[in-house]
C-alpha cells in the first residue's frame, strides 16, 4: 500500500516510521539532526510545509498536513480490511 503525501510523491506506507506535524517542532529542528539524516532530507513543498514524514530512507517535507495524511492512512487501511 502506498500513500500520496503531496505534490505527485507516493511513499510505500510499510517504509514510514513517523508523521510529524511541523507546528510541533521547534524551528531549528534541521540543524540538530546527524549530517546523513540532514543530507536525506526532500522538500517536495511547493509553499508550506505542513508535516514531516520520516521513512527508512528519506525525510520528506510535505504540504500535506499531518491530520490529512493519517486519514488517508486510516482510509486505505479500512478498505484493504473490508477486501479481505
Amino acid at each position: 500500500m502506498y500513500l500520496h503525501i503531496g505534490e505527485e510523491v507516493m511513499v510505500r506506507a510499510s517504509n514510514i516510521i513517523a508523521i510529524l506535524d511541523r507546528r510541533l517542532l521547534k524551528t531549528d529542528w534541521q540543524s540538530s539532526l546527524p549530517t546523513v539524516a540532514a543530507q536525506s532530507i526532500r522538500n517536495i513543498s511547493k509553499h508550506d510545509v505542513k508535516s514531516v514524514v520520516i521513512t527508512e530512507e528519506i525525510i520528506y517535507l510535505s504540504p500535506l498536513a499531518s491530520t490529512t495524511l493519517k486519514k488517508r492512512m486510516d482510509a486505505s487501511l479500512e478498505e484493504l480490511f473490508l477486501k479481505i
